[in-house]
């Protein structure tokens, strides 16, 4: 190795100093730093390894959940109509199973909230980019959509309904009036943070206008960006449950929302339950499976995360 010519060179059994000031210490110190850079070696994590760190704790947390839940129903500090048992929640789920109608509820929300982010991001991303980049537009309209940002979503949905009727229309401008200011902020926070050398350097290349947008202000921002987009899926699922347990209607179909309301008119408290723990599952579900591999992704494109 070159580190190992230089120490070598500068060396002195009496332990006195190279020509440069150097010592041997320091030098060796350089050199043990250097092959530590080289010995790192990606490898690939074993499948028992992943299971005890990233499947066991929140089986196991799971598991705790439910083990103190059973307690409190033993131990009878309240009702049992009004905090019914896991086993009471389990047949409610198993009778829906059995109808057919559990993975249709699901759906009808899953895809309504799908859809709506996908409108959101459709919406959101060309708007953040705008008031990022041009400052008459970001003086006009950057208050608005932090105030937006921070509006409860449940207020749009009186105005909604009266503006749009009981159907899907209006369930998707619910989402998107909660959604898009989320996304677009967080875009907006990312071109903040972007670098002017970024920038200036993609300007020397030719890389203006739009080709500047996508090729250097894009990648650049894109962490921001992922973190806006997370944000705005949690805004648009809230706000469709929001819509859903509001304006439930037999025309819009039986979401989760319109199930945990409909728990609430019967008095089914293992309906109610049930519904909760589908829309954390749901919610859980989809920042597993699309949010956190994208967030990794990131990562190592930007050399902060080792691939396994």
């Amino acid at each position: 190795m070159a580190s190992t010519d230089i120490t070598s060179s500068r060396k002195r059994p009496d332990g006195a100093a190279g020509p440069d000031g150097a010592k041997p210490d320091d030098l060796a110190g350089l050199e043990a730093g250097l092959d530590a850079l080289d010995a790192v070696q990606i490898r690939r994590t074993p499948v028992r390894e992943v299971l005890l760190r990233k499947v066991l704790p929140p089986v196991v947390a799971v598991a705790l959940v439910l083990v103190i839940w059973e307690l409190l129903v033993r131990a009878q500090v309240t009702e049992v109509y009004k905090l019914p048992p896991p086993s009471a929640v389990w047949d409610s789920a198993r009778e829906m199973w059995l109808a057919g109608t559990l993975l249709e509820v699901v759906w009808t929300s899953v895809s309504r909230g799908l859809l709506g982010f996908l409108l959101a991001v459709a919406i959101g991303t060309p708007l953040g980019l705008l008031v990022a980049r041009v400052k008459l537009i970001r003086a006009a309209i950057g208050p608005i959509l932090s105030g937006l940002q921070s509006l409860p979503s449940v207020a749009w949905v009186a105005p909604a309904v009266i503006w749009l009727g009981l159907n899907d229309q209006m369930m998707f401008a619910v989402i998107l009036l909660g959604a898009v200011p989320s996304i677009a902020n967080g875009l907006v926070s990312g071109v903040d943070q972007v670098p002017p050398l970024f920038l200036r350097a993609g300007r020397t290349l030719g890389a203006t206008g739009l080709r500047g947008t996508w090729h250097i202000v894009l990648p650049a921002a894109l962490p921001g960006y992922l973190a806006g987009l997370k944000q705005g899926w949690a805004f648009s699922w809230r706000s469709l449950m929001a819509a859903e347990i509001i304006a439930s209607s037999p025309e819009l179909g039986l979401g989760l929302g319109q199930l945990l309301e409909n728990g609430r008119s019967n008095f089914d408290m293992p309906g109610i339950f049930l519904s909760i723990l589908l829309i954390l599952f749901v919610g859980i579900a989809i920042d597993l499976l699309i949010f956190s591999p994208l967030e990794r992704w990131v990562l190592r494109s930007r050399g902060l995360l080792v691939k396994n």
